[in-house]
């Protein structure tokens, strides 16, 4: 409706007949409007009622009481950590998560993310946990056919550079009990053909935080490299082939060799 103009005069029902008015009939003509003649109120009071109604609606939500997004986070992630099973966890076998040593504080892009550590539920300060270390975060999920042969080569790794690197995974899916469940599968399947099982530790990333914050695309596996004081060097956005591939790629961007 134009600006200014106020609601149709609700005519009476001769008015809506359907036949056409001669010079003269109706409810009130022009001559006795300008003789001051009754003339409807119901624009004015239209006008007032969604006055009213927008001015009570501005104060609700000026006045609405909202929670804290940190709390709000910790409560969700809380929650989610209790509906995993806690076989599960144990099925799978990990390393608990790094923790940050007295003092560190996160900073770089990571800086502000709390993730849940796979090994026991509890939350992990990413950046700060990772602070003073070069890290490898290998950024994958349970539904991810390529990350499933990369875990095995990344879990090599691992041991080959041992405490020189913080190699970290991170579950980009909201689904926990099923990434579990696959590490659980997976180990078996190492244990079946001699080789050693993963036991890396790692994070769930419901969100995709690690990549977005990385600047990363969307596909999966990824591999971010992170220099000791938080800021990240490279991502590489394919799998990796074998041991000589992760530790050649690693030396490159962080000068670590394994």
């Amino acid at each position: 409706m134009p600006a200014g103009q106020g609601l149709p005069i609700v005519r009476d029902r001769a008015d809506r007949s359907g036949r056409r008015r001669r010079a003269g009939e109706g409810a009130g003509s022009g001559a006795s409007a300008r003789a001051g003649g009754p003339v409807s109120r119901v624009p004015v009071v239209w006008r007032l009622v969604l006055s009213g109604l927008i001015v009570v609606v501005a104060l609700a939500v000026a006045l609405w009481p909202r929670g804290d997004d940190e709390s709000a986070r910790v409560e969700d992630r809380t929650t989610a950590a209790a509906r995993v099973d806690p076989q599960l966890r144990a099925a799978a076998g990990l390393t608990e998560c790094p923790r940050p040593v007295d003092g560190a504080v996160g900073s770089g892009p990571l800086a502000g993310l709390s993730l849940t550590c796979l090994a026991d539920g509890e939350p992990v300060d990413l950046a700060a946990a990772l602070a003073g270390k070069p890290a490898v975060l290998n950024l994958w999920a349970y539904w991810c056919e390529p990350c499933r042969t990369e875990l095995p080569i990344l879990q090599e790794y691992a041991n080959k550079v041992g405490p020189a690197v913080t190699v970290l995974t991170v579950h980009s899916d909201p689904d926990e009990n099923k990434a579990l469940a696959l590490l659980a599968a997976l180990n078996d399947a190492q244990r079946a053909a001699g080789r050693v099982p993963l036991t890396m530790p790692g994070v769930e990333d419901p969100g995709a935080a690690v990549r977005a914050a990385a600047g990363a695309p969307t596909a999966l596996p990824i591999t971010v490299l992170v220099r000791p004081d938080g800021s990240i060097a490279d991502y590489i956005a394919r799998p990796f082939h074998d041991v000589d591939d992760i530790a050649d790629t690693v030396s490159g961007a962080l000068g670590v060799s394994a």
